[in-house]
C-alpha cells in the first residue's frame, strides 16, 4: 500500500531537522565518540548491571558496574559534561544495584554540594534516583563544604568530609543511600554514619559503579 503523501513529508521534514540539529548541537556516543548517537548499542549493552557487594565499616554496598571503561566515561560525560539524557541508562544501572525494595524502605541519595548544584543545575546522585523510579527522599543535605577530595587517601577523605553533612527526619525509617560512584568509602560513610545517629535504620548502600577495591568508597 503506497505511503500518504502527507507522510511522507512529514518524514522528510523529521530527517531534515533531525539533520540540521545534528550541525548546530551534534551528538556522540558519551562511551566511544560514534556520531549522531548519545549512547550506541555496544556501550548500552556494556553498561547492562552485574551487581557485586562489599563490605564497609559495619555496611554493604552494592554496586552495577566497575569504574572504568565505558561506564566511567559515561559516567564522566553524566556529571561533568552536563549529558543528563545519559541518567536513565545509569538509572537503570543502579535500580539493579539498589535491588527489592520494600514499600516501608526510603531512598535517600547522597547531595551534591550546593557549589556543585549552581554548577551543574541538577543533584547527581537523586536525578539518577529518580530515572530508575525509585522515588529518592531529599533527607541527606549540605552542612559544610569539603576540600576537593580527588588526590586524598581513605583516612584523608574520612576526616575531609567529617561534619559535611547532616540528616532529616529520619528517626524511625528504613533507608538505602544511593551514589553514583564508590571510591574510597568515605562520602558513603560519613552518609550513612549521620543517618544512623539520627535514628534511621540503613539497611545498604547502593551505586552505579565501584572503582576498584585497592580504592574501596566514595
Amino acid at each position: 500500500m503506497p505511503v500518504p503523501l502527507e507522510s511522507r513529508v512529514s518524514t522528510a521534514v523529521r530527517a531534515s531537522l533531525a539533520e540540521a540539529l545534528s550541525l548546530v548541537f551534534p551528538t556522540w556516543c558519551a562511551g566511544c565518540d560514534e556520531l549522531d548517537v548519545s549512547l550506541c548499542g555496544a556501550c548500552a549493552a556494556a553498561l547492562q548491571p552485574h551487581p557485586a557487594a562489599r563490605r564497609l565499616d559495619g555496611f554493604e554496598v552494592r554496586s552495577a558496574l566497575p569504574f572504568d571503561g565505558v561506564a566511567a566515561r559515561v559516567i564522566r560525560a553524566y556529571k561533568q559534561e552536563g549529558r543528563t539524557g545519559l541518567a536513565r541508562p545509569l538509572g537503570a544501572a543502579l535500580a539493579a544495584a539498589v535491588g527489592t525494595v520494600d514499600a516501608d524502605t526510603v531512598i535517600v541519595p547522597v547531595p551534591s554540594s550546593r557549589a556543585a548544584i549552581r554548577r551543574r543545575g541538577y543533584r547527581v546522585a537523586e536525578l539518577l534516583a529518580r530515572r530508575a523510579d525509585l522515588a529518592p527522599r531529599r533527607l541527606l543535605h549540605p552542612a559544610a563544604v569539603a576540600a576537593d577530595q580527588r588526590e586524598l587517601g581513605r583516612e584523608a577523605r574520612a576526616a575531609n568530609v567529617h561534619g559535611t553533612l547532616r540528616a532529616g527526619p529520619v528517626a524511625g525509617l528504613r533507608v538505602i543511600v544511593v551514589d553514583d560512584v564508590v571510591t574510597t568509602g568515605a562520602t558513603l560513610s560519613e552518609a550513612v554514619r549521620v543517618l544512623r545517629t539520627a535514628g534511621a535504620d540503613v539497611l545498604r548502600a547502593a551505586t552505579v559503579a565501584a572503582t576498584a577495591r585497592r580504592s574501596p568508597a566514595a
